[in-house]
């Protein structure tokens, strides 16, 4: 009898084979289709590249902006400098002011004046051709002394202990005296911070002193001078308007 032919087992690989190329096949028309005819690999590398420029294009004004806001704080720190610097300036300047001003007590070495009505009996004692008006301190008197000291560069003057500012007046009604809304009688003291040396050259050079002490040897009225070593001057305490006084006689 004719012999059967056996039939043989498929091997494992003749099954793999087959299996791994249609794999195979559908991987690469996958990635084809994803790819879209373009390298994918290639692709990757091209995005890449490109994150990495607009970043660094990111960067760049970042940093543009940064530099801008860092000369922006340097300029207002600059004004800002400017500014305390003015402002120190001016409260200095201020201070100043204050004290030229009055508006502050101030203190040292200085000069006192005592300005006295010459001493008076009844009528028949007046001295040959002078008048009741020839033996009191006038207004003028008073004013020639506080303008010598003023002259002569005081940091400050005062009349009875009251400070004097530029609007100050002094008035004199008979023989007393009108200031700041109150009345003094003889002898009246004026008293002034500063050079001591100083004040005395200018009340040598004042016409109206002169004629002060004209009277001082005619009839008898007191112009005291005096060197302080320590003066205390208070701070104007009046009201800062104009005003106005007169002497009568």
């Amino acid at each position: 009898m004719p012999r059967t032919p056996r039939l043989q087992r498929p091997s494992l690989w003749s099954v793999l084979v087959p299996v791994v190329a249609l794999v195979a096949g559908l991987l690469f028309a996958t990635s084809s289709r994803t790819a879209l005819g373009t390298d994918l690999r290639a692709g990757e590398s091209s995005q890449l590249s490109g994150l990495i420029e607009q970043r660094d294009d990111a960067v760049a004004r970042q940093q543009d902006e940064l530099a801008l806001l860092q000369q922006q704080v340097q300029e207002l720190t600059d004004q800002a400098a400017s500014r305390n610097g003015a402002v120190a300036e001016a409260s200095a300047e201020g201070a100043v002011g204050l004290a030229s001003a009055g508006l502050t007590p101030v203190s040292g070495p200085g000069l006192t004046v005592r300005l006295d009505d010459a001493p008076q009996g009844d009528g028949a004692d007046l001295p040959s051709g002078a008048t009741g008006d020839d033996l009191v301190i006038h207004q003028s008197d008073v004013q020639g002394v506080v303008n010598a000291m003023w002259a002569a560069g005081a940091d400050g003057v005062a009349i009875m202990g009251q400070r004097l500012i530029s609007t100050s007046a002094v008035i004199c009604v008979g023989n007393t005296l009108l200031l700041q809304g109150r009345k003094y009688s003889p002898p009246f003291v004026v008293t002034a911070v500063g050079d001591a040396d100083e004040m005395r050259r200018q009340l040598a050079a004042s016409a109206e002193v002169q004629l002060l002490k004209q009277y001082v040897q005619l009839y008898g009225l007191t112009y005291e001078v005096a060197d302080e070593r320590e003066v205390d001057l208070p701070a104007y305490e009046g009201t800062l308007e104009m005003q106005y006084a007169g002497r009568a006689g």
